[in-house]
């Protein structure tokens, strides 16, 4: 995996580690495993291919920790179909996972979803990008700015403080 990827697949672990240490209780550890729905914004991109990963990685440590995590990976094919992504919320709402990791395609579309889910006992980590409610646990996602600053100073630093950035 490549070395820039790096922080999604944390992103993804950290995410996973904290709908589970949510969650922990007489599930997950000595009693039946955790059931965690990740939806993603898409599914065919590398991006979330690699928060994939990362996912599958947080849920490994997780079992070398004593907590067992039945992590179920479902998103729509395309990060434009909003209208799939709230299918799959609802079901997993439906099913009643014991928690739901989401990276919301709609700030506005998967609100409704996902207060229904808090309202049926079902707690959601928001990652990546923000959604508008209040009814989540937590928020999960990169500081684009400080990352672009981050860039910024390390491309200043190959060209050797020459150039222009």
């Amino acid at each position: 995996m490549r070395a820039r990827w790096l922080p999604l697949v944390l992103l993804a672990g950290a995410a996973l580690a904290l709908a589970c240490r949510t969650l922990e209780g007489p599930k997950g550890s000595a009693g039946k495993p955790l059931r965690v729905a990740f939806v993603p914004k898409g599914t065919t991109h590398e991006f979330w291919r690699t928060m994939h990963a990362g996912a599958v990685k947080a849920q490994r440590d997780l079992l070398g920790k004593g907590v067992h995590v039945d992590l179920t990976w479902k998103g729509p094919l395309r990060e434009d179909d909003r209208e799939q992504q709230v299918q799959v919320v609802e079901s997993f709402a439906s099913q009643g996972v014991d928690g739901i990791v989401l990276a919301p395609l709609d700030e506005k579309a998967l609100v409704r979803p996902v207060e229904e889910a808090r309202r049926l006992g079902v707690p959601t980590v928001v990652v990546d990008s923000a959604l508008a409610s209040d009814q989540i646990v937590s928020f999960v996602a990169t500081d684009n700015v400080e990352g672009g600053a981050m860039g910024a100073d390390a491309l200043g630093q190959l060209m050797g403080g020459k150039g222009r950035v």
